[in-house]
């Protein structure tokens, strides 16, 4: 991930709310002038609010499946696992009981999870979209201008958070 700063310069935001019909769980989708996405946590998300500590991040998805096992080679990312809008990528528990399921939110392949955050989770809640970020998926060339349809622009997130404040008071 870019330096503090670059995130903002190079990126554009974009936000897929309460996902699977779960309020609140929001994810942010950095994407790159070159097509790369990052997938982030949003800052409504329940693990980035207070009182919240991750008590362990697992890439495992499934007994046949683990994001860790993603090997990518080559200029055509050749074995990068396949990724639909879905496809969950890490399941984090948190120390009151709670587990998130993060999704992807976009199709394309998966370049790299972040395995920091695995020995360091609290760098997924202090610094959610540099260091802190989940993985990078990297659209289908001819996907890349489709692939942030149904997702917010910031402004539209921006709205569902007060809209979510407004029916909460």
């Amino acid at each position: 991930a870019a330096a503090a700063g670059g995130a903002e310069r190079y990126f554009t935001r974009w936000y897929k709310p309460d996902v699977k019909g779960r309020p609140c769980e929001d994810f942010c989708v950095l994407q790159h002038s070159n097509r790369i996405c990052v997938i982030t946590l949003a800052e409504a998300h329940p693990l980035l609010q207070n009182g919240k500590t991750i008590t362990s991040i697992n890439y495992q998805i499934s007994a046949n499946c683990s994001r860790l096992q993603n090997k990518v080679s080559g200029k055509s990312k050749r074995g990068a696992q396949f990724l639909t809008e879905l496809a969950p990528l890490c399941r984090i528990s948190s120390s009151d009981g709670e587990e998130y399921t993060i999704y992807s939110c976009i199709r394309g392949r998966l370049i790299e999870v972040n395995e920091n955050i695995l020995s360091n989770p609290a760098i997924l809640q202090e610094k959610p979209s540099t260091e802190g970020y989940i993985a990078v998926v990297l659209p289908k060339f001819e996907e890349s201008k489709s692939v942030t349809q149904g997702l917010l622009t910031q402004k539209e997130y921006d709205e569902v958070l007060l809209k979510r404040l407004n029916s909460s008071s």
